[in-house]
């Protein structure tokens, strides 16, 4: 007798109808009968008893059916341990990042993490986007992503990758051909940024802060498609990662000018708890993640 057999067996017995047990099993009426009769021609007796239209258990049905859930049950006992085996414990993480282009690729990267182990609920806590360290220390995300780390003996980093942060702007911007702008240049423009406060914004944070200049106008507007808008219509400036803003560049009439002599480059850390024992499965993730950014999407 087969697997096949004790799962049908099981089927119409719990089911109660030959009907719901086609649906269940998604066999035709003809593949079904063809399998019960297969069964009891094995085994050399009948399993069922046919009264009234109902399927009712023979002695020897109810040892077969005793037997089944012995045995399915056990099969998906070990399938779950298998699966746990090949693809790690049942879990979660959640992770947040301070730099808001960060989410342009990190859903791609944990959908492909999720196909490897789909035991694993990965979880993106935006609302902690302004503060992921203190929201890590507080245990309310267990990954953050940051460029901007903090010394605290509670954290420890992990290098991700390292980018270049570019100026946006129009083909018929002053800026057009330059080959990098100096902090003094802000003093007249429109700088479009992704949200508030401004300590968060990678080009105020490392190159107009230190400079002490403030742009003449500074308009959040948290969606990069408008902000790109904004700028073809050469209604503003704005700054984005290189690697991002590269797929735009071919159709659009926008130029990315470098910020500084040398360009504004800055390193992406994983952070997380010092010292907390995670889990396997939480390792695995870092080591995906650290494989996936820097091969398949070449972040430099």
């Amino acid at each position: 007798m087969e697997i096949r057999h004790l799962r049908l067996i099981k089927a119409i017995v719990e089911e109660g109808s030959i009907t719901k047990a086609i649906d269940k099993l998604h066999l035709t009426q003809s593949a079904l009968s063809h399998q019960l009769k297969e069964a009891e021609y094995q085994l050399g007796t009948p399993i069922f008893l046919r009264t009234n239209k109902k399927l009712v258990l023979t002695k020897a049905g109810e040892k077969i059916y005793e037997l089944a859930n012995e045995i399915l049950d056990k099969l998906s006992q070990t399938e779950s341990q298998i699966k746990q085996m090949v693809y790690g414990e049942h879990g979660e993480i959640r992770i947040s990042t301070e730099c808001f282009s960060s989410y342009h690729w990190l859903p791609s990267v944990l959908k492909q993490f999720h196909l490897l182990y789909p035991n694993v609920d990965l979880k993106i806590v935006t609302e902690a986007t302004h503060v992921p360290l203190q929201k890590l220390i507080e245990n309310a995300i267990d990954i953050a992503i940051i460029s901007d780390p903090i010394k605290d003996q509670k954290i420890k980093y992990i290098e991700l990758f390292q980018d270049e942060v570019v100026m946006v702007v129009s083909e018929n911007h002053s800026w057009a051909n330059k080959k990098y702008v100096v902090a003094e240049d802000f003093i007249n423009e429109h700088l479009l940024i992704h949200s508030l406060p401004m300590e968060t914004v990678t080009v105020h944070q490392f190159f107009l802060g230190p400079a002490k200049v403030t742009p003449k106008k500074i308009t959040p507007l948290p969606l990069t498609e408008a902000s790109l808008e904004m700028v073809k219509a050469d209604m503003g400036i704005m700054s984005m990662a290189k690697w991002a803003l590269q797929p735009h560049l071919n159709h659009n009439p926008i130029k990315a000018i470098k910020i500084g002599k040398n360009g504004l480059k800055r390193k992406h850390f994983i952070a997380i708890r010092e010292k907390e024992q995670y889990p396997d499965y939480f390792y695995q993730f870092i080591t995906f993640l650290q494989n996936e950014i820097n091969l398949q999407w070449n972040i430099q």
